[in-house]
């Protein structure tokens, strides 16, 4: 098959999930002998522009005509069978929609989070979950400075989002949702719930797995506040001051907390913090974890460090909410804690580490979890089956929409969660 991937990369001086993703699917689809080219535009070259260059640059978000224009030439001279569009924003836009029109190529589009119905991408203000947007006209993003707390930085996502819905819901034969939470939003938003099927992301099989009963308390992630490093540090605080679980925490990544939480690990023999890992170091220090930790304030579309200590063998305590609720299975692959609560946080993290007995058996759950519904084969598996369904739907053949599960038994779900709330850029 021959595939045209199209994605505009996130800044490397922060660690991206959605790059990894897309790096890691071009990847598997080259091994498996189909060709593959990638579109993009990358957010680092943004720096490099000029002053006049760099202020055009939001006006490109809701629409960039050069974009259109290329990718369409492009389409026509080397006819792909699919193109699989990732994230458009800020310099590609949703002008590579009208270019694939332009060309009559099929489209999928995985969505990484949910831009469909919030701007920043969210469902997340003040540290609180919230879904004014979605199925509205944005404006109360714009109000409140939803990206970036900036009214004016929030504009583009915001015209973008209100003119460009109809040509994503009808340019697009098949999305990719990540999670089913995240279906679950997009269909009450009024998205067509035909063209959404559930497609996890998948993991490779790790350099390293877990051997022993693990030496620390992981979190790998961003520094930021809708990823709960704050509710971690406020938890951990806790464990110390009743005299600690054995074992030190280890935080490993970057972003805007990242002085914050140099401060609060100066000095102590407790924490480490380690800066930003590579991903031999991420595989080696989750393989070395008592429990990786993921207490997102934020409803994950996915959570990809989940699936990553699935797959080294490792449990995950992680927030009761959004995709986390589907991914692990609490008590059986890990232990969920009440979102945003630093008391059953603390909880979580001093039971898995009393009790290496369980954490073991929770480990090799989560391991053959991994194996069932997230392994590179699966993974493959399910990207050809959007592919030939979106190709089959553009050329008339049918309007089959892909299973909305991943046939795993083991998934589930917090409805009553799910219902009411939805990696942001």
């Amino acid at each position: 098959m021959h595939v045209l991937v199209v994605h505009n990369r996130y800044a490397s001086a922060q660690p991206s999930g959605e790059n990894k993703v897309v790096d890691q699917e071009v990847e598997l689809l080259r091994a498996a002998g189909h060709r593959v080219e990638v579109f993009e535009r990358r957010s680092d070259s943004i720096a490099d522009r000029s002053l006049p260059g760099k202020v055009a640059v939001p006006l490109l978000v809701p629409w960039n005509p050069a974009v259109r224009s290329e990718l369409a030439t492009r389409l026509r001279a080397e006819r792909p069978d699919v193109v699989h569009v990732h994230n458009v924003f800020p310099l590609l836009s949703p002008a590579v929609l009208a270019a694939c029109s332009d060309a009559d190529v099929p489209v999928v589009a995985t969505l990484h989070n949910y831009t469909q119905v919030c701007p920043p991408g969210t469902l997340q203000r003040e540290g609180r979950p919230c879904t004014e947007c979605v199925g509205r006209t944005p404006l109360p993003a714009v109000r409140h400075g939803c990206y970036r707390n900036s009214r004016l930085a929030t504009v583009p996502l915001a015209v973008s989002l209100q003119v460009n819905r109809r040509r994503w819901w009808s340019g697009v034969e098949r999305f990719f949702c990540i999670s089913e939470a995240q279906r679950d939003v997009l269909v009450r938003s009024g998205m067509p719930a035909e063209r959404l099927a559930v497609k996890h992301n998948f993991v490779p099989e790790p350099c390293a797995r877990r051997a022993g009963d693990g030496e620390h308390v992981l979190y790998l992630g961003r520094l930021a506040e809708a990823k709960g490093v704050r509710l971690l540090m406020a938890a951990w605080d806790e464990l110390s001051a009743s005299g600690g679980v054995g074992v030190p925490l280890v935080i490993a990544g970057t972003g805007p907390l990242e002085q914050e939480v140099t401060a609060w690990a100066a000095g102590r023999d407790d924490v480490r913090y380690v800066g930003l890992y590579d991903t031999a170091e991420c595989q080696k220090a989750i393989a070395r974890s008592v429990a990786v930790v993921a207490p997102s304030t934020w409803l994950e579309a996915f959570g990809l460090v989940v699936v990553e200590a699935m797959a080294a063998g490792v449990p995950t305590v992680a927030a009761g909410h959004g995709a986390f609720v589907e991914l692990v299975e609490d008590g059986v692959t890990g232990l969920l804690h009440r979102p945003g609560d630093a008391a059953s946080l603390a909880s979580r993290i001093r039971r898995i580490a009393a009790e290496p007995g369980l954490g073991r058996e929770m480990g090799q759950a989560a391991r053959c979890r991994y194996e069932q519904g997230f392994s590179p084969a699966v993974g493959l598996e399910r990207l050809l089956e959007g592919y030939r369904t979106a190709i089959a739907v553009r050329s008339g053949g049918g309007d089959s929409p892909l299973p909305s599960g991943n046939g795993n038994t083991g998934s589930r779900r917090d409805t009553r969660v799910s219902r009411g709330d939805g990696e942001s850029k």
